[in-house]
């Protein structure tokens, strides 16, 4: 079941840090964002935060899944179900991502493609180096799809 959250969304920081690994950055976005949480008997297996850009554009900020759940379809469902419920709110979806070859192709598989770079975003955001599958994330790629 998939649940939107409107309350005490950091009670889900340890979730939250794990797709965007400084807080600082997570409070830029996420009281402005949407919520929504994947539950299966009672636990939160994955979240989503999903901001309003204007303009109908809508943007994934923080997608996350329980260590222990991953790769069992829970991140796939979430944005399945995010972009259907913004399709007759707006007509583009964004995500920005790093620049690892873990994260793209799961957003691809999603039915986004690569719309632009953001050169130096990991370096000149975080204050610590942040990596994935051992590579450093330097570049902050942006992918879209339409709703």
């Amino acid at each position: 079941m998939i649940k939107q959250i409107f309350e005490h969304k950091k009670r889900f920081l340890h979730l939250l840090l794990l797709a965007d690994e400084q807080e600082d950055m997570i409070d830029q976005y996420l009281e402005r964002g949407e919520m929504f949480v994947l539950e299966i008997d009672g636990e939160v297996k994955a979240l989503c935060v999903v901001t309003n850009e204007g303009e109908g554009v809508f943007e994934i900020k923080n997608l996350a899944v329980e260590p222990s759940e991953q790769r069992k379809g829970y991140g796939k469902r979430l944005v399945q179900f995010v972009c259907e419920h913004y399709k007759n709110k707006g007509h583009t979806m964004l995500v920005g991502t790093g620049d690892s070859p873990l994260t793209i192709p799961f957003y691809q598989a999603c039915g986004f493609t690569i719309s632009h770079q953001i050169d130096d975003f990991f370096i000149r955001h975080y204050d610590q180096p942040i990596y994935e599958g051992g590579k450093q994330l330097i570049h902050m790629i942006i992918l879209k799809k339409s709703l």
